[in-house]
Parts: structure tokens; sequence; C-alpha cells
């Protein structure tokens, strides 16, 4: 279908290709050869004229802009998210084009450009640069896997063949994502010039010399190519970091567990907000946390983030001397004057002193939304006497800001994070934990370890990587710890899946903690029933929930199974 030769009615649309040496293989050949196919069958096909460009660098892409004029631009290849589209260098590798580069592009050609269609992973961050610009832009919002791709432009474009607009072309696509029983149909998204013409651009968070990190791949358990600019980096190229504790906010390693993120982000921004984070220990809770707080920073709202294990005896001893801590440590982490001494005075109960200081003094200072986290909420359910009044005044300062007229209030937005049930007895009315935005933090998918994986420069088969999720299941932290040790040569794959399971490896200090809290709570039976069965099994609820909560087990259905092999190979020596 391609010609040289366009009359006046025709629209080009522009196929470019980039699939650098360096990054993993898609069948993009396949990918044209579908839609072209498609469109010589369709009603319009003389309506189309399709151009193609393979391997291209950033100036093919101005001069095929220029030589083409084209209507619709379709990118098809690897993204990352905000580090950029992957082209190509001279030398066939990897070259990535930043959001800000894009949307200049498309700028000089707005009076030519339709649509644009990038179909490649995270790009929804570049549709919505280039929106500003272009009326129609489809793009990727988290990673997607190669077939995915490809049928969503078969659908999209058999669309416009049969004379439909970009909006139902759109949804044809992501239809026939669908159709095809390929869980990934909610992954193309759709931005239109007048949603965002009113928007600034985003500015670029990466610095230009940046390892390109691929974000999280939430695709279909078999492990298939995705189309995020994962590239081949030798070992020694990795910076690992330090484990333990939260990831940094600008980690290569942080993982995206879609749609948790975006909908903390969401939640954050609504007047009166109540999140609540809840995982085990060493899920991510943390790191979670500081990327709520560090989004609500940048739209403009104070932050604070306490961890109640660090309050110590003396502020729990009591309520009084808790709220004292609690007003405390806030106004200390604001930069304010503190003023806990003047509010404490008269015959108020601590209750109504510490919302006082909140609503008239904190609240009422800074004048702007204010992001408290409450980190390790566990802590106060050690203090029942304490954590039943604590708890029912965050409900009732949440409650306050649905009904109160009074602004500060609706500035207040909460973040728990916690990692076990609620046992104390508490009022449902008066409880934080049945309002709010609720978010548990599952381990990650064997297509999000996989993707873990090839950050850490290692290029393993689907086999291998299906291995290390049989032994860890996915935990973010055990993970982490296993491929530090592989990429500095420490232990093989084989060595690891040999001694992860033991006392004397890495994963010592994490098992004997599990087993002494097994022994704790009178769990370590009921432990020994899952571990010593090949079939789920059925406990009490409490016991199955606080395993659970542990991160030790899986539901099925009303049953439960080992997280992984390495809880079943541990625990059933150490507990026969």
């Amino acid at each position: 279908m391609s010609s040289s030769r366009k009359n006046s009615k025709q629209k080009t649309i522009l196929f470019l290709a980039a699939n650098p040496q360096n990054s993993t293989p898609l069948d993009l050949a396949r990918e044209v050869k579908e839609i072209e196919e498609g469109l010589q069958r369709s009603q319009k096909r003389d309506k189309f004229l399709l151009e193609q460009v393979w391997a291209v660098t950033p100036g093919d892409v101005q001069r095929a802009m220029l030589n083409y004029r084209p209507q619709i631009v379709h990118f098809s290849g690897h993204g990352m998210g905000e580090v950029g589209l992957v082209l190509e260098n001279a030398a066939g590798q990897g070259q990535f084009v930043k959001s800000t580069a894009l949307a200049g592009l498309f700028e000089l050609f707005a009076d030519k450009v339709e649509c644009v269609v990038l179909n490649a992973c995270y790009s929804e961050v570049q549709a919505v640069a280039i929106a500003h610009h272009i009326p129609f832009v489809v793009g990727m919002n988290q990673a997607v896997g190669d077939r995915a791709a490809r049928v969503f432009a078969v659908g999209f474009y058999d669309a416009l063949g049969a004379g439909e607009s970009f909006d139902f072309a759109y949804k044809l696509g992501c239809n026939r994502i669908a159709l095809e029983g390929i869980a990934e149909d909610s992954t193309p998204v759709i931005t239109r010039k007048l949603e965002v013409a009113s928007l600034p651009l985003p500015e670029p968070s990466e610095p230009d010399n940046a390892i390109p990190a691929p974000v999280a791949v939430l695709a279909p358990v078999v492990v298939e190519p995705s189309r995020s600019g994962s590239m081949t980096l030798a070992s020694e190229q990795v910076a690992l970091e330090e484990l333990g504790g939260q990831v940094p906010l600008d980690s290569l390693f942080y993982i995206k567990r879609p749609p948790i993120e975006e909908q903390c982000y969401d939640a954050i921004v609504r007047p009166g907000a109540l999140i609540r984070v809840k995982a085990p220990r060493q899920m991510g809770k943390s790191s979670l946390t500081i990327r709520i707080l560090d989004y609500a920073e940048k739209q403009g709202y104070r932050t604070t983030w306490l961890n109640l294990q660090r309050a110590g005896d003396q502020a729990l001893s009591s309520l009084d001397a808790f709220l004292r801590w609690l007003c405390d440590r806030t106004t200390r982490n604001l930069r304010l004057p503190n003023q806990v001494e003047e509010y404490w005075q008269g015959i108020a109960g601590s209750m109504d002193k510490c919302t006082d200081y909140f609503e008239l003094y904190l609240l009422e200072e800074i004048n702007a939304p204010l992001a408290l986290c409450l980190d390790e909420v566990d802590e106060v359910f050690k203090h029942p006497a304490i954590a039943s009044d604590f708890l029912g005044l965050l409900r009732s300062w949440h409650e306050e800001s649905k009904i109160s007229s009074v602004s500060a209030w609706r500035n207040l937005r909460l973040v728990l994070t916690h990692s076990e049930e609620v046992y104390i007895p508490l009022n449902i009315n008066q409880s934080p934990f049945n309002v709010g935005v609720p978010i548990e933090l599952p381990p990650f998918t064997q297509a999000q370890l996989a993707d873990l994986v090839q950050r850490h420069g290692l290029q393993w088969s689907e086999a291998e990587i299906g291995q290390l999720m049989a032994m860890v299941g996915g935990h973010p932290y055990l993970t982490r710890v296993a491929l530090q040790q592989i990429v500095r040569g420490e232990v093989t794959l084989i060595q690891f899946l040999q001694v992860a399971p033991t006392q004397e490896w890495l994963f010592g200090s994490h098992l004997r903690r599990h087993l002494g809290n097994l022994e704790e709570r009178n769990l370590a039976s009921a432990m020994k029933q899952v571990v010593t069965s090949d079939q789920p099994v059925r406990l009490s609820s409490a016991e199955a929930s606080k395993l659970d909560n542990m991160g030790l087990v899986r539901f099925q259905g009303n049953d439960v199974y080992p997280l992984c092999d390495l809880y079943r190979h541990y625990f059933k020596e150490i507990l026969k």
C-alpha cells in the first residue's frame, strides 16, 4: 500500500519503527503487515496511504515528517515512561527521546497531524505532552505485551479503514484486545487536545544521563515480550542500592503495581482524604507512601511523615502523652514554632486539645492542604487504652472534613499504614479502618518480577524467572536481596535455590523473625499444617487471616497455601 504518489483526498499514515539491538526483540514487521492487510480490505482503502520508516533515529523522524507530511503518525517500539521513547542511534543501540522534545516536534507539524499513536509501554506521558498540540493521541499507561499492542493497532486501523472516527477507532482497538482474551484492554489510553490544552507541559524529572528504568510490567503471567525499553545492561553498569527501608524516589528498582499508585494519587488530592495502606512487612508500604507524599508536594501541599514505632515508651504511656508527641513532632516537621504547651492549658480533654491544635494552629498557619502520614499504626494496637480513643479521633477528623464548612479540616489528608488487622475492639462508627480508600499491596506478579530481573542487567530465560518466582513468591524485599547477590557474583541462581531456605544464608534473620512471631502468636501448628500439605489447607478464619497478614500464605477461596517455596521448605524442616 506504500507509495510515493498521493492524491489530495488521501491521508498518510506514517509508521515509525524502532527496535534497538540492545532491547527486547519485537515482531513489528508482523504488526505493520497486519495493519496494511486490514487497510487493503477496508471500504475506505483509497483514503489512506501507509508509509514506513524502520530503525528510526531522531533525525529520521524529522526527515520522515518533512518528506511525508502525515496526518496520522504511528510509533511502534519501546517506551520507558518519563525517561522517553526508545529510538535508535547510528550504531543501532537505544537512544531516548524525552516528552518535551517530542512535543516540540509535533508543535511544528500541528497544522498537518490529526492523530498520533504511540504503541509502546508507558507512553502515556509522551501522549499527554504531544496532545497539547495534536487533537488525538493514544499512549499506553503501563507495559503492554507485544501481542496486545499489535492487536490494538490492527483494530484501530480497521476502524479508520471503515470510515470511523479516531475515538471510535480507539475503542474498537481496546475491544479487540478484550475479544482476544488478553487482560490488557485498559492499557491503551486516548488523550485529546481539548482535555489538556489549558494544562502546562510536564517537566522532565530524569537527568539526561540517567540509566533508564522500565516501570512495572502488569501483564499475563506468561511472560511475553513487552514494549518497555528494557536495555541489556552489563552487571557492572547497574548501580545497586542499599537494601532495607524505603526504595528511594529516584531508584531504578522501584516497581509500580498498577493501578495502586494512580489510585493513591487520585485520592490524596481530594478534600479530607484518608488512604489506608495495608501489607505485611517489607512489602513496600513505606516506598509507596513516600511517593504519595512526593506527589502531594508537587501539588503544592505540605507533608509530614511520622513513624509511630519511633514514639517510644514514654510517649505511649498514656493518651495525653501520645497526643502531645503527635502535635510536637508534626510541628517540628512543618518547621513551625511550637505552641503545644499553650494549647495544652485548661480543663479540656487531651483529644479536644489535640483537635484544637491541628484546626486552630497547624492547619490555619500553613493555610494549605496537609498530607499527614502515620506509618506503622500497628504500634498503637499494642496499647488498647490509647488505640481506641486515638483511632476514634482520626475518624472524627475525617468525618469533620465532610460536614464542616471549616476549610482547615478539608485541607487535612491522612495516610495510614499498617500490617495487622485491627483486633482491638472499636465501635464501627469510630474506626478509621472502614472509611476512606483501602489499599492492599500484593506481591509482584511474575511479569513484574521479570521486569526487575531485566533492570538488574540479567538476561534470563522464562524458566529461570519462574524458578526465582517460585522460591520468593514475588516478595519485593526477598526478590531484591536475591538479585543483588546474583548480580554481584556471590551466588548463581542454582546455588541461590539451594541455600535460600536455610538459616545460614542472608534470609536467615528474615526467617527467624517469622518463626519467632509464629511461636509468640501460637500459629506454629497452623503453619505446619500449611507447609506439609500439597494442597491448600482450611484453617480457622482467625489463623488464616493472621498468617496472611504476616505475608506467609495466600488465599485460594477460603483455603490457604504458602506464599513461596522459601517458606514451605524452611518451615517444613524447622517445624517437623
